[in-house]
């Protein structure tokens, strides 16, 4: 389906393969597993699902990847926002470094699936690149290396000279590469898994929203706001920071605060700037509290993103900001083309962890990637498909199962986010 607003997704609906065919849904349907919202966290355990032999039918409201799967920057990261030592503290001795090995090993989840279902999403796993600003972001990373090199994993503390010959600039004073991590093409990868789900049996279904939900005792009826039902044992709800307030779950609503985030993209960069900008492909992101991000596409185009929405005065403020931040960053490319700009919302928790709910009986959400959706949500989608298949049961989960809870002084937190950004960026207008 055609893109209707350009700063929805931008770059990547521009350069993604086409999305499957995924009807409305029509008529009535009984299913094992009903699944509503088709980001990575829905076609994942649609996938799975489908590939354990049980039937799967998913509700999209708009299209696939619509959310934060269809916006986000692309890089495939490890882990979490939070230190790596603090989830035992948070989750205890038992989910805590379960949710630390699952998540760690998340990145090879995602490019071993891409590999089996041939899925062509630009996936490029050459790691990534946390950079520090500042004395205070060097000690950040330097914590970080010393706790994930404690467990094992493949990181490695760059010093300036060496973040600079990675990044190809001089702005920061060092980097964490983490050799696990990666790039893809975000929107591509939900196409693809979508695809790979209709081939395994999965049922997908686009422009298809959720209206009401009835429990009718062993099963439950799923209406869509087109008068088609479904019938189904489990429910799944994958709808995150996208999550509808007027919906049958308003709690998964309040509890997330939203967080903008936009992108620029610029139009292909030559062969000397190619070899000049991150050499080897990785993607970056910074320490700083308003952070920036970037990476290249396979076309060699670089895309740039920060906090902020494209709306409104902000629009102006952030891509005006923007320009002159990558001018900052990489003088050759002042006054360069951008081709591309877009933004969405990243759903946020209290504390930077992921929630698993059960809603109802035999319902249940996964919600809260603070901004690493698609390792999680892709480990999370298979998470409740092996619950759903008796691979796992509750307590063999890498969440603990909690009720949601409203956030508080959400609708002030979100116009702070918003708002603060647009100061921020206006504050550095002489950059």
């Amino acid at each position: 389906m055609a893109e209707r607003d350009p700063r929805a997704h931008g770059l990547w609906a521009a350069s993604a393969p086409p999305a499957p065919e995924a009807p409305p849904l029509q008529g009535h349907r009984s299913v094992d597993v009903a699944i509503v919202g088709a980001g990575y966290t829905g076609l994942s355990a649609a996938l799975h699902l489908a590939e354990g032999g049980a039937s799967a039918l998913v509700l999209e409201a708009m299209d696939i990847g619509h959310g934060g799967s269809g916006r986000n920057v692309g890089l495939v990261n490890a882990g979490l926002w939070v230190m790596p030592e603090a989830l035992p503290e948070r989750l205890g001795p038992v989910y805590g470094p379960r949710l630390l090995q699952r998540l760690g090993e998340g990145p090879s989840v995602v490019f071993d699936l891409i590999a089996r279902h041939g899925i062509a999403c630009e996936a490029l796993r050459q790691g990534t690149l946390h950079c520090a600003v500042g004395a205070s972001g060097w000690r950040e990373l330097g914590e970080r290396a010393r706790q994930w090199g404690a467990l094992g994993a493949p990181v490695e503390l760059l010093d300036a000279p060496a973040a600079a010959r990675l990044t190809g600039t001089h702005a920061y004073c060092g980097a964490l590469l983490d050799r696990r991590a990666g790039t893809l093409q975000p929107l591509a990868y939900a196409r693809g898994l979508a695809r790979a789900a209709l081939a395994a049996g999965a049922s997908l279904h686009a422009r298809s929203p959720l209206a009401s939900l009835r429990d009718e005792g062993a099963r439950w009826c799923l209406s869509t706001a087109h008068g088609a039902t479904v019938h189904a044992r489990w429910v799944l709800v994958a709808s995150n920071a996208y999550s509808a307030p007027d919906g049958p779950w308003p709690a998964l609503d309040g509890e997330l605060v939203r967080f903008p985030y936009f992108n620029l993209a610029t139009r292909p960069l030559g062969e000397r700037e190619r070899a000049a900008i991150l050499p080897q492909r990785q993607g970056a992101w910074e320490t700083a509290m308003v952070l920036s991000s970037f990476r290249l596409d396979a076309a060699g185009r670089l895309v740039f993103g920060s906090v902020g929405a494209l709306r409104g005065a902000g629009r102006a403020i952030h891509t005006g900001w923007g320009r002159r931040a990558l001018a900052r960053l990489f003088p050759a490319l002042r006054g360069v083309e951008v081709e591309h700009e877009w933004y969405g919302q990243i759903g946020m928790t209290g504390d930077a962890l992921p929630r698993l709910h059960r809603l109802a009986r035999d319902t249940w959400s996964f919600s809260g990637y603070n901004g690493r959706g698609i390792a999680p949500g892709t480990v999370f989608g298979r998470e409740f498909a092996r619950l759903v298949l008796g691979q796992l049961g509750e307590a063999d989960m890498a969440l603990p199962v909690t009720p949601p809870r409203a956030a508080p002084l959400r609708a002030a937190r979100e116009a702070f986010y918003e708002f603060g950004a647009r100061a921020a960026h206006l504050a550095r207008a002489r950059w």
